[in-house]
Order: structure tokens, then C-alpha cells, then sequence
């Protein structure tokens, strides 16, 4: 029967010390006696046919089974984490009727899962076995939700649709937004779902998308994570959009210690979530099987019709501690918990089948058997099956199928302009902006999958506008997406919210739906909401799936000072901070043609990019370049010598890239000095090769960043060449970059700050000098 009973509690003694969690006493278990293998239905013809707010008697018994059976595979979880034969446990007990009722309501491999940690019924009502579970708990190489990578309760199982869960409270809220929206998207651009032929280098033919007419999104969360910010965004992005999402709260009234009353405002989420539009909101007392399958029922129903959103908070109970490294009785008292014991929804299932003649004492002692023998079953195996080997950990950390530094991503611009005019002069050449607006145009040609969304991206949110041709439309703050949502239409090319967590949020949700969503965030400086989003979900899914999800979003971001006023907030760098990411590709191009080549590099490849543009340069005369055509890429980590020498070997990127350059010619002019200046172009992957064989030539290198000269990327280059190429110096390693402070209004400040021509030019003339 339900949550242990006595004799069970004796499975973990009496007195169960601090850190575990702590059955309450229910009435004593029946007996178990021999029966038919068919489960007894009790005889009673008028309520034969009876259905109860949708269940038949026969889901009702499949209900209960699968309620009984996640409080099991938490005590026996409990159990092994007790003999230390699993790391961790976090239970779902409590949170069984809400999660089986969601489950049976919902279509799994058809509608699309983010679930919570508490979701266990949910998830075994969507088809996990429990076997599977057990590999979760005990790391093994087996374990289809990671491969022993993500602790257990971290569901993902990508043919039932349970995206991959992470541990950060909340922060798959804003992707099941954007899994709605791809699946929106796909319905109405069905072509888009279609692969290419092989013979494209191209992420879509690792993306077998699935789409339905009506598909729904779930989402769960506990009340505590309502008190996050991304809960928020999620909610407003998906009234705006009237999404076909299922928010799921499951308010057991505690976020670990906290009480809800601390953690919400007036102690009811539903209160304060009651005036988001294009809603159907449902209160539901979810220890009620019965309550919580019609609440579902018609939340799902509002979702498939195409109305909007859909928000179910459920009142359920915690009767363990959050965790097993909690301790409920330091915050709880013992009214308190038995109080909450009374409502236990195994109990109360198990009372309303045996009220109601669905199944008598016979029929119940004889299904709790079968899950007791099956998950015996279970745990025999997987306490037999194989860890992880140590020589995978660097497995599916990136793509194991496009490999962006490849050759087949190096192709030679194909200009269509001729090589003079007819008044003999060259082509036109093209800034950075134009460049990469030409690229971003030529790749939504190419593949309908790609959105582009963003603060003030579009040219105009109100779409009257430009079809009466009042406004010309915006584009960008720089202006580098004019025109585009003009051309591609405003389900291409939209704008978002002010708000950064839900640009990448939404955008890691699209991707894992197979979409490209190359996502713009205004300015570097701003980018720190998302960091959640990108440190935790985008750059990690596909590592902690065991590549079961990926999300190879691109995120352009307008970075760098020598602005002359841009201050503190338009100013800064900080890619050091992306770089120790892994799974994350960092790029930022000095140049128009580079701009242009890399760009299409990470549009293409099945990575998420981090892709830098440096608005000093967007208009810069250096670097100026003529379009290299449609199809003109440059690999990941490879960088390009700018000016060959013998002397001195250069390494920066970026707009130091030009400030060394006329160093460098100065020097060369004025001391005859042959400095070679490497753009690395790529910071993540980066070129080691042509590095150490530049170092190998010159014996003396400096290296230049506009970044904070303490901890920043270049520091890193330095001790790399420090550590492996010492050998080969013959001066110390020298590093030039920015103050130790920030970028400053004035512009006498800010030049005092940056990195400058002479700065660069002295510190080599220092070290061939050495």
C-alpha cells in the first residue's frame, strides 16, 4: 500500500537519523494473500461502467499502479542511497496524482515534456520504466536519460519528448516557451521540417523534426521557482504569443525550508498570475487523482484548440524532506507533517478504489505485489550494470556529427562582381555591417528555418506600418537586420521583450525543436541576465542529454569600446567569461570578409556560437571587402596571419587587430622590426598550431586584448605558451590589454583605459629589444 506503512517503515528502522527523510505512520498495510494474477474487480454492476471527470475504472486502476509505483522507487531509492549503492535522491512522493494525471491527459512522443524533479509519476505515466530510473540513480553507462552524467529525477528521454532537465530551479521554463514556438513555427512552415540534400554542409541533417497541427507543451515547476525571474518572462512570452503551454505549478508549500507565504506575495500564485491574458487558469487539489485529471483535461484542451496558455496550480504535499541531504524536522513540526500525512494521494486513491468497488483488498494486495516484483527486478539489474568509462567525459561535449573546424567549412569567396568596372576601377567594397547583414539575408534564402528575433531587431513590430509604408522600420540598433523582416515576414524576423534570459531561453527551446534561431542581444554589456541560460542549459544539453537534445543556437552580440562616449555599459568585454564554457563556440572577427565567412560557419554547424561583432568596426574602413558570395564560410580555430614577419609574433583579435597593425608597420618602418600579427579570429576553438609555429619562427611574442589585462582570454594564451613553447623563447611573454578598470564616458579616459597604437608599439619594441 501507500508511503511504507509500519511494517515497511521497517525497512529503515525507527529512528532515522539527520539528513534522511521520514516516512509518516499510516494505517497498517493489508495482508498480502495469493490471487489470480488478474486484478479482483470488485462486484458491483452499477458502477461498471461509471467514469470519474474522465478516467474510466480501468485508467483509474492504471492511476494507481503507477502512483504506488513511483512511491516505491523512492523507497527503494531511499533504501540503496542508505547502503551508499547510489549518490543522491530526490523524491517525488507527494507529487504522484498531479504527475500520473498530467501524464494520462497528455500524449508522450506528441506533445513535448519539461518536467521537474518532483515528476516522477509524470514520467512513468509518459512510458519510463522503472528500470531506467535505477540506472539514473546508480550513474550507469546505460542510464538513457545521461549516461551517468546528470544526477537522478533529471528526466530526458527524447522519444517520449521529456526534454533533458538540468538543476537550476526554473531555468526550463523560458525553453518549453520556445519549444512551443518551434512547433507553431513548423506547423506553419511545414517545409522548413524537410532535410536538404546530403550534399550541403549543413546542422538539418542531424534535425529529424517532428511536428503536430495541435501539439502541447509542458512545463513544470515548484511554487518557490514561481519567485524566479525567467518564471516571469515565460509567462508574459507565452500570453503575448497565446502558446500552447501547460504551466504546472506543484505548490507542496515549501521551496526546500522556505514557506510559500515567504516566497509569495499573499501566499498564492494563482492570485498573482490571475490577470495574464489568453490564459485558462486551474486551482486543483492536486492529491486528487480525480481533480487533477479534469483540471488537465481541460487545460489541454484549451492548449489544442489554439486558445493560448494554460496554468495548473496544484496543492500537493512534500510528506519526505526536499532531499536526502535535508532534514524536514529542523523546520517542520510534527502537526504539520501529519497534517499533510492525511492528504497523502497514495492513500487516498487506494481508499476511493476500494469505496467505489474499482478494485476490493484482493485486487490491491495483488497489483502492489506485481510493482514489488518488478522493481526488485529492476534494481537486481541495474546494480549489475556497467559506469561510465573515464575516456568518454570529453564525449558529446560538442557535435559528434558537423565538426566546424573542418575543411569542409573552408571555401573561397566567389565574388560576383568583376575584378574591375568599366571605368577600370575595383568593385565597391563592403564594411563588417553590410557584410553580415548580406549573410544573414543570403542564409534565411537558403533555410527556412532560421528566425531571427531580438530587442528592436524587426523593422517595425506594428506590421501596418510598413505595409502602408508609413515607416521606413528600424533594424537593429546598428542597423545590420534592416530590411529583413520585410522581406522574410515578421514570423522570421520579430522582435522579443526587454528581456535577455528569454531571448536565449526561447532560442535554446526553438533549437532543441530543430529551428535556427540566430538570436541578437543589444550589447555585450547586457548579455549577464542570460548568462544563466547560456552557462547552464545552451551550452551544457547536449553534453548531459549523452546527445540526446542539442541546441545549436547562434547569439550575435555587439561588443568592445573605443567609442568615445560609449561609458561603461556600451564599452566592455568580457569574452574570457565565454570561453571557459565548454560546448560553447566562441568567434569574433576583426574584419568584413571574416565577419561574413564565420558567420555562415555558425549558421551552419550543429554547435551553440557565441558570435561577437565589434561595433567599433561595423563601419570602419579597415577591413572593408567586396560580397564573397552565398556559400563562402572560414572553419572554426583557424586563424589568419595578417602581416608576415620574422622578428616578433603578434596575437590578438578583434579591433586590437588594426591598432597592432599600424604598430607593427610603424616599427617596420622605423627600426626595420618584421612583426608577424596572428588574428585568431575563432577564441574558441582557437589555432594552437599556427601559434606555436609563429613562436617557433620569431622566439618572441606579445599578446594584445582589449579585455581587462588581469584574467582575461589572453593571459590564458600566454601561459599556454609559457608552458609548452618556453623552449622556444628567447624573451619573456608580454601581454598589452586594458586597465584593470572600466571603460570610462570621457574620451580622454577611455583612451587612457584601452589598449592604444603606442601601447602595442612599445611593448614591442621592448621585447625585440630584450
Amino acid at each position: 500500500m501507500t508511503r511504507l506503512g509500519i511494517e515497511r517503515a521497517a525497512e529503515f528502522g525507527s529512528n532515522l537519523g539527520a539528513g534522511c527523510q521520514h516516512p509518516i505512520k499510516y494505517r497498517k498495510r493489508m495482508a498480502t494473500t495469493k490471487t489470480d494474477l488478474k486484478l479482483a474487480l470488485a462486484a458491483n454492476g452499477a458502477k461498471k461502467n461509471k467514469v470519474y471527470d474522465g478516467l474510466t475504472r480501468d485508467q483509474f486502476i492504471q492511476a494507481y499502479r503507477l502512483m504506488y509505483t513511483s512511491r516505491r522507487i523512492d523507497d527503494r531509492e531511499i533504501l540503496l542511497k542508505r547502503q551508499q549503492k547510489i549518490y543522491f535522491q530526490m523524491s517525488g512522493a507527494g507529487h504522484e496524482a498531479i504527475g500520473v494525471a498530467a501524464g494520462l491527459a497528455l500524449k508522450p512522443g506528441y506533445d513535448w515534456f519539461y518536467p521537474y524533479y518532483r515528476d516522477r509519476g509524470l514520467c512513468l505515466a509518459l512510458g519510463v520504466k522503472p528500470y531506467d530510473m535505477f540506472l539514473q540513480g546508480v550513474g550507469a553507462a546505460s542510464d538513457p536519460s545521461s549516461g551517468g552524467r546528470q544526477m537522478p529525477s533529471h528526466w530526458s528521454y527524447p522519444a517520449l519528448h521529456i526534454v533533458t532537465q538540468s538543476s537550476p530551479t526554473g531555468s526550463q521554463i523560458l525553453q518549453a516557451v520556445g519549444c512551443a514556438e518551434g512547433g507553431r513555427y513548423f506547423a506553419r512552415h511545414p517545409k522548413a521540417a524537410e532535410v536538404p540534400p546530403s550534399k550541403f554542409v549543413d546542422y538539418r541533417q542531424f534535425k529529424d523534426v517532428t511536428f503536430q497541427g495541435d501539439e502541447v507543451t509542458y512545463v513544470s515547476l515548484g511554487d518557490g521557482t514561481s519567485s524566479e525571474g525567467e518564471f516571469w518572462e515565460a509567462m508574459n512570452a507565452a500570453a503575448l504569443g497565446k502558446l500552447p503551454v501547460i504551466f504546472c505549478v506543484e505548490d507542496n508549500g515549501y521551496a526546500i525550508s522556505v514557506p510559500v507565504e515567504v516566497q509569495t506575495a499573499g501566499g498564492s500564485i494563482s492570485r498573482l498570475v490571475s490577470g495574464f491574458p489568453n490564459f485558462h487558469f486551474e486551482e486543483v487539489d492536486g492529491t486528487d487523482p480525480v481533480a487533477s485529471y479534469g483540471a488537465f483535461q481541460r487545460a489541454v484542451q484549451y492548449c489544442r484548440e489554439g486558445h493560448g496558455a494554460a496554468f495548473v496550480h496544484a496543492h500537493v504535499i512534500r510528506p519526505y524532506s526536499h532531499s536526502l541531504s535535508d532534514d524536514e524536522r529542523l523546520y517542520r513540526p510534527d502537526t504539520e507533517r501529519e497534517r499533510d500525512a492525511a492528504r497523502d494521494p497514495v492513500t487516498r486513491t487506494q481508499m476511493f478504489l476500494l469505496r467505489e468497488g474499482i478494485l476490493d483488498e484482493k485486487g490491491i494486495n495483488q497489483l502492489e505485489k506485481e510493482v514489488e516484483a518488478e522493481l526488485q527486478a529492476a534494481v537486481d539489474a541495474a546494480l549489475e550494470a556497467l559506469p561510465p568509462v573515464p575516456e568518454s567525459i570529453m564525449k558529446y561535449v560538442y557535435s559528434p556529427d558537423l565538426d566546424p573546424t573542418s575543411p569542409m567549412f573552408d571555401t573561397q569567396p566567389a565574388t560576383t562582381e568583376p575584378a574591375t568596372s568599366a571605368d577600370g576601377k575595383k568593385p565597391a567594397t563592403k564594411t563588417m555591417a553590410d557584410l553580415i547583414t548580406a549573410t544573414l539575408r543570403d542564409e534565411m534564402k537558403r533555410d527556412e528555418r532560421i528566425v531571427i528575433f531580438g530587442e528592436d531587431v524587426a523593422d517595425v513590430s506594428r506590421e501596418e506600418y510598413l505595409k502602408r509604408k508609413l515607416v521606413k522600420g528600424k533594424g537593429g540598433v546598428f542597423k545590420l537586420t534592416f530590411g529583413l523582416q520585410n522581406e522574410f515576414g515578421g514570423d522570421r524576423v520579430f522582435n522579443s521583450p526587454l528581456a535577455e534570459a528569454a531571448i536565449v531561453g526561447r532560442g535554446t527551446g526553438m533549437a532543441t525543436r530543430g529551428l535556427k534561431p540566430v538570436v541578437e542581444i543589444q550589447f555585450f554589456d547586457y548579455i549577464w541576465p542570460a548568462m544563466m541560460q547560456i552557462r547552464d542549459e545552451l551550452s551544457v544539453i547536449r553534453w548531459r542529454s549523452n546527445n540526446g537534445f542539442a541546441c545549436p543556437v547562434v547569439i550575435r552580440v555587439a561588443i568592445g569600446g573605443y567609442l568615445t562616449g560609449g561609458a561603461i555599459y556600451h564599452s566592455q568585454c568580457g569574452e574570457c567569461v565565454f570561453t571557459h564554457i565548454p560546448g560553447l563556440r566562441v568567434v569574433f572577427p576583426s574584419n568584413a570578409l571574416d565577419a561574413a565567412g564565420l558567420l555562415r560557419t555558425a549558421i551552419r554547424c550543429d554547435d551553440p556560437v557565441l558570435f561577437l561583432e565589434h561595433k567599433r568596426l561595423y563601419r570602419e574602413a579597415f577591413g572593408r571587402a567586396p560580397y564573397p558570395g552565398p556559400d563562402y564560410m572560414i572553419p572554426f580555430g583557424k586563424a589568419k596571419v595578417v602581416h608576415p614577419g620574422t622578428d616578433l609574433t603578434v596575437i590578438t583579435y578583434g579591433a586590437v587587430v588594426p591598432r597592432a597593425l599600424q604598430a607593427a608597420q610603424k616599427l617596420e618602418r622605423e627600426q626595420d622590426v618584421s612583426v608577424e600579427l596572428i588574428d585568431l579570429r575563432c577564441l574558441n576553438p582557437f589555432d594552437w598550431e599556427t601559434i606555436a609555429a609563429s613562436v617557433g619562427k620569431t622566439n618572441r611574442v606579445l599578446v594584445a586584448y582589449e579585455d581587462s589585462l588581469s584574467w582575461g582570454y589572453g593571459a590564458e594564451i600566454a601561459a599556454r605558451i609559457a608552458d609548452q613553447l618556453f623552449d622556444e623563447l628567447d624573451a619573456p611573454v608580454r601581454r598589452v590589454a586594458a586597465k584593470d578598470t572600466f571603460v570610462a564616458y570621457q574620451p580622454i579616459l577611455e583612451d587612457a583605459i584601452l589598449p592604444q597604437p603606442n601601447d602595442l608599439f612599445l611593448a614591442m619594441k621592448e621585447l625585440v629589444e630584450y
